[in-house]
């Protein structure tokens, strides 16, 4: 049975990204690996999504790139969260908390 994909919605995206990069640096592919395995195949990040999200990331300050290599010796761009991208992940955190926990109320009793 094919696991079925979920639309994101807005503004989870950025989300998605801060909490990959908490971790540690990655570039592109790899933050889009990383968020397809650990969502069990259900999230998958397309390029023509990621990218503009990362530049928009790093124009809010929120994240920082530099080049180096990657793991098959090729130039890569890696991302890292500045000190300003993990007070908004913090932030961002805890509204999704607030919503999903207000959302799944709605479900159980509605």
């Amino acid at each position: 049975m094919a696991t079925q994909r979920i639309e994101l919605p807005q503004g989870t995206l950025d989300l998605l990204i801060l909490k990959t990069l908490a971790l540690e640096p990655q570039h592109g592919w790899a933050i889009s690996e990383r968020v397809r395995q650990i969502s069990s195949d259900v999230l998958r990040l397309q390029q023509g999504s990621l990218y503009p999200a990362l530049h928009r990331l790093e124009r809010r300050g929120w994240i920082r790139a530099r080049w180096g290599t990657s793991e098959n010796n090729r130039r890569a761009k890696y991302y890292e969260l500045t000190a300003a991208g993990r007070k908004q992940l913090e932030a961002e955190e805890s509204a999704w908390r607030k919503l999903t926990a207000a959302v799944g109320q709605i479900l159980e009793t509605a």
